[in-house]
């Protein structure tokens, strides 16, 4: 089967031209050099950059599904509570910025684990992964004590 992904200069273009698009249809744009793809509903970028975010923590803390993919820098001793808000894949980068540890403890429906269940940083710059294998699972690796 022979295929191609239709190219556009701009939106303007490409809806000029697909007046009917069809769900997962493609349609490269050069004018902003982005594939998009339609949804069913809308087009939308086909592939997004992944960005990382930076938060400083200095109390105790839940993690929020905003956080996925993200680095938190505690500046105190804090208990980081991980609840069941990732999606499988996701990942919360964890850096214990002070003398004070960083404890992670499982939420309500959440099972946690990690090497010989160690869920403490183990010193200043420590830094420790939270990682969502599946709905209510979460593995926790780095530097533990």
């Amino acid at each position: 089967m022979n295929q191609a992904i239709p190219t556009f200069t701009d939106t303007t273009a490409r809806d000029a031209a697909i007046t009917s698009p069809v769900h997962g249809q493609f349609a490269y744009l050069t004018g902003t050099d982005l594939l998009t793809k339609y949804d069913g509903s809308t087009w939308i970028n086909a592939f997004s950059a992944p960005t990382s975010a930076v938060y400083e923590k200095s109390v105790d803390y839940t993690i929020v599904s905003s956080d996925a993919d993200s680095f938190i820098y505690a500046t105190d001793t804090i208990t980081v509570t991980v609840a069941d808000v990732l999606s499988a894949g996701q990942t919360i980068n964890f850096i214990q910025n002070s003398t004070g540890a960083i404890t992670f403890a499982a939420d309500t429906g959440v099972t946690l684990r990690s090497k010989d269940g160690l869920l403490d940083t183990n010193t200043q710059y420590s830094g420790v992964s939270l990682t969502c294998k599946a709905a209510g699972v979460y593995y926790l690796v780095g530097d533990l004590a």
